[in-house]
């Protein structure tokens, strides 16, 4: 067995109560007063996440804005220094490496922030292009443990960034570098929550000097700290796809609903002849929202019915803070016929649970 990893505020976490999973081969803090405190929180005032196990790597080189525009699905040259995109790196045959976070830092240096679990994948992947011939000249680098990732968010998350002097007025995806207390920070107007908020990238081995700043301005903020347990819940209401999940090499973007982050027009991109064939015929299932009718919560791998007829899968399935009421997402097949506020029905094992197909969000984004 694979001893789990650590990240550099591991003691930290331990010191405020908090429990620990293992994610993407990680331990993890999953919550610490408990999720559906840390939920109300983020929603209401202002939440703190840990997520350093998301991956990093780094191209650079002549040319390495062209290379990657060439590489991942979207539209890289729709933005320039100082703004990020959510992209997608994808199979020739349109299955979904991972989707991750791109930062345009100059034409010769993109920094991604990919998933933890597939970071080694997507470096190799875009290694691969390069070593064919399209990357002439570039490094493509491994940065995983470079930097510590804390993610700021919430109603109140500008107050916290201003209280410790941080840069925090740049328009959504856009992105400032700053320093505090000596420490060199990347301050990006990102998030997985639906909320106004911030993913803030200081060095891995400095990042307990942010933390602690950041800690003490969130309590003054009415907020506090969250862990994985509410951060799934809090995507889930906004129906933000999570790889494993909603994405995967089965899964491609137009079954996820994520057309929206393919450049289509482009010349080229890894998976682009399989999308482009692929959105022509029309994606053969679509990922859907549930909202529960009754009680119940539910869970991913559950079979969707209508009538007596299986028509698609749970991919994710959660308790609803803000509603109150059992959430989920779910791939369901074209062919059904399925509409928007129709009833139809999930096995959960062995109990019909009624439940009604809404579009995502679930709750209102305040992102922007």
């Amino acid at each position: 067995m694979t001893e789990l990893q650590h990240g550099p505020l591991d003691d930290r976490h331990r010191e405020l109560g908090a429990n620990f999973a293992e994610f993407g081969g990680w331990s993890m803090p999953v919550s610490y007063a408990g999720t559906v405190s840390e939920h109300n929180a983020t929603r209401n005032a202002v939440g703190l996440f840990d997520v350093s196990h998301l991956g990093k790597a780094l191209v650079r080189g002549p040319g390495a804005a062209r290379f990657v525009n060439a590489a991942l699905t979207n539209d890289l040259a729709r933005i320039g220094p100082g703004q990020a995109q959510y992209t997608l790196c994808c199979t020739e045959s349109g299955g979904v490496i991972d989707d991750l976070i791109a930062y345009y830092v100059a034409d010769d240096e993109i920094f991604l922030v990919p998933n933890a679990a597939n970071t080694v994948a997507v470096v190799d992947a875009l290694r691969a292009a390069a070593g064919a011939g399209s990357g002439a000249g570039l490094t493509i680098t491994n940065e995983h443990r470079s930097y510590a990732v804390l993610a700021v968010q919430g109603p109140r998350s500008a107050e916290v960034l201003g209280a410790l002097g941080l840069p925090h007025d740049m328009d959504y995806m856009g992105y400032a570098d700053a320093t505090y207390a000596g420490v060199p920070v990347r301050v990006c107007r990102t998030g997985y929550t639906g909320e106004h908020g911030y993913e803030l990238l200081p060095p891995w081995d400095d990042a307990g000097v942010v933390f602690d700043a950041l800690i003490d301005a969130v309590g003054a903020a009415g907020g506090e700290p969250a862990g994985l347990g509410a951060r799934d819940t809090l995507r889930t209401e906004m129906g933000y796809p999570l790889h494993g999940h909603e994405l995967s090499l089965d899964i491609s973007p137009l079954q996820a609903r994520c057309g929206w982050a393919v450049g289509w027009k482009k010349d080229a991109f890894f998976g682009r002849d399989a999308l482009l064939a692929e959105k022509a015929a029309g994606p053969r299932r679509l990922l859907r929202g549930l909202r529960m009718v009754g009680r119940g919560v539910l869970r991913p791998g559950l079979t969707v019915l209508a009538g007596d007829r299986p028509v698609g899968v749970t991919t994710s399935g959660t308790f609803s803070p803000t509603l109150q009421a059992g959430i989920g997402l779910a791939l369901i097949d074209t062919d059904a016929g399925i509409e928007d506020g129709q009833r139809i029905t999930v096995d959960v094992r062995g109990r019909p649970a009624e439940c009604e197909v809404v579009r995502p969000p679930f709750v209102a984004a305040k992102t922007r």
